[in-house]
Formats: C-alpha cells, structure tokens, sequence
C-alpha cells in the first residue's frame, strides 16, 4: 500500500494545496460581500448626508441669525455668517419680555407634566400587560380609539371641563388634560408584554407584594421606555401652544410659545429679540435629549433572570 513518504512530491503536495483552496475560499467570499456591502452603502451614505444637510441648513441658519443685528437680517446679499457678531437680541429677549417668568411657566408645567405622565403611563401600561382580562382588554382599546381623534375635536369639551372644575386660566388646567397620553400607555403595555411572567411569579414566591414587583422590578426594566416617554413628554409640553393659548387669560401665566406669539405685532416684528427669544427657549429640549438619550437604549429585560 503506498504511502505519502512513497508518492511523487507533486502527488503529496495536492493534498495539502486542496486544503489551502478551501480555507481561502470562505475568505474571499468574506472578502467579496463586504466590498459589495461597501459599494452598496456608499450611495446610501452620501444620500443621507444630503438628505441631513437639508434639514441642518435651515437650523443653522437660523442659529447664526439671532447672532445678527436687525439692520443686517434682511441686507442684500444674504449672508450665513454673520458680519458683525451681537448678543444684544438675547439680552433684549430676557429683559423687555418678563422672558425669566414665562420660562419659570413653562418649566413648570412641561416638568410637573412629564413626571405625571410617566408615572402613570407606566401604572396603567403595566396593568393592561400583566392583568389580562376582558375588562382590561376593553380599556386599552378604548385608550387606543383616542389615538383616531385630531387634538381640534375634544378641544371644546376638554376646555369645558376644565372651565367646571376652576381650573381656567391657571398651569394646572394645562398640566391636568395632559398627565394620560395613549402613546405612553401603549409604549409601556408593549415594553412589559416583553418581560417574562417568570419574573413576576419568582418575585411572588420570593414573598414580594405587587407594589414592590412593580417599583423595584418593572419600573428598573422599563428604563429605556421611562426616559424615552419623558424626552417626548417635556418637548410636547414644552412647544405646546394652542391648548395654553386657550386656556390661559392672565399674561403672568403665559407660557414661552405663547409669549412668542405675542412678540409679532400687528404691523412690525422685533426680528432680533424673536430669534434670540426663540434660541434660548430650544436650550431646555437640547440639554432634555442630551442628558437623557445614553438612556434609551439600553434595555436588558433578562436582568433578572438565571440562565
């Protein structure tokens, strides 16, 4: 019987080259799909950039105008940067405008708010996930059925009620119709449908009652959903307008949108105090998404479980 010490160099070499052909071939077609990839991508790259280029040139621009005196704003040839550099739009947005009130308003009513409306959104998300009945089931179709209505129709009754309970032209007649949001519900229902029931039927055995399962287990899980909610919740409450346009009548209660609103005049508009005006009331949101997105996705709903 031959062996390989017997065979020709030639013959005892095949072996070895068919082995080397077969471990090349997985890494050329490695190499063959990630240079298609690459190819496929840089389209797909260069046309996001445009697509967010578009919509940074009108922010920026924007930005770089409150920067701006008022006689340069509307001077011939249009320029983005500024020529000559003035803060004096926001100094005269904070001082002419009793603006420390009105943010003093708006902070008030978009925090007080969004804690609320976490709070319960995530109460009654974790109900409708975890007690599943037929009376459940109906609430959480009715809750949904919301979501169909434009804000325009339940604005008369909405104001009705409010105008009945005293809570006309004061923060709370904005804070109370706003504390429930179907989209909350929804959000926090769906996030618990996901956590194993194992989860909750070892912390009952353990001896934990309902309140403890649900503050020291689900609201932890439910991190991502609770600051993703909240970054909606305060920019809702923070750039809402008509419903506080409504309700509020007295100028001390006025909200920043509000009072923006009536920084346009009738005839002329003070550009450089609007736009200095309209900067520092997007600081909050910036600072809101900033502090809070490393937040957001980080979800682990198998913290608790053993493997």
């Amino acid at each position: 019987m031959a062996t390989a010490a017997n065979l020709p160099p030639a013959v005892a070499e095949e072996p070895a080259l068919g082995a080397e052909r077969a471990a090349a071939r997985p890494r050329n077609r490695k190499r063959k799909n990630s240079e298609a990839v690459g190819r496929t991508s840089l389209p797909l790259t260069v046309l996001m950039w445009v697509i967010a280029a578009l919509y940074a040139i009108p922010l920026l621009w924007f930005l770089l105008s409150s920067f701006k005196p008022g006689s340069e704003l509307f001077s011939y040839p249009l320029s983005l940067i500024p020529r000559e550099w003035t803060f004096q739009g926001f100094v005269d947005a904070w001082e002419r405008v009793d603006f420390a009130q009105y943010f003093l308003n708006t902070a008030t009513v978009a925090i007080v708010t969004t804690v609320l409306t976490v709070f319960f959104s995530a109460c009654t998300g974790y109900a409708l996930a975890k007690y599943n009945n037929k009376g459940t089931r109906l609430f959480f179709v009715c809750v949904l059925a919301t979501t169909m209505l434009p804000t325009e129709v339940i604005l008369n009754p909405t104001f009705t009620v409010i105008r009945d309970l005293g809570l006309y032209n004061s923060l709370a007649g904005i804070i109370v119709p706003s504390v429930i949001t179907a989209t909350g519900v929804f959000m926090f229902r769906q996030f618990f449908l996901t956590v194993p029931d194992d989860l909750l039927h070892s912390a009952r055995i353990d001896g934990a009652s309902e309140l403890a399962i649900f503050f020291r287990i689900m609201l932890p899980l439910s991190r991502p959903i609770l600051f993703t909610l909240a970054i909606f919740s305060f920019q809702w409450r923070w750039n809402d307008y008509i419903w506080p346009l409504i309700v509020l009548n007295d100028p001390k209660w006025y909200t920043l949108q509000v009072a923006l609103r009536s920084i346009v005049g009738a005839e002329n508009i003070d550009w450089p105090v609007l736009l200095g005006a309209s900067v520092i009331s997007l600081l909050p949101l910036v600072l809101v998404f900033f502090v809070f997105q490393k937040y957001v996705l980080n979800a682990d709903v198998s913290a608790g479980l053993k493997d």
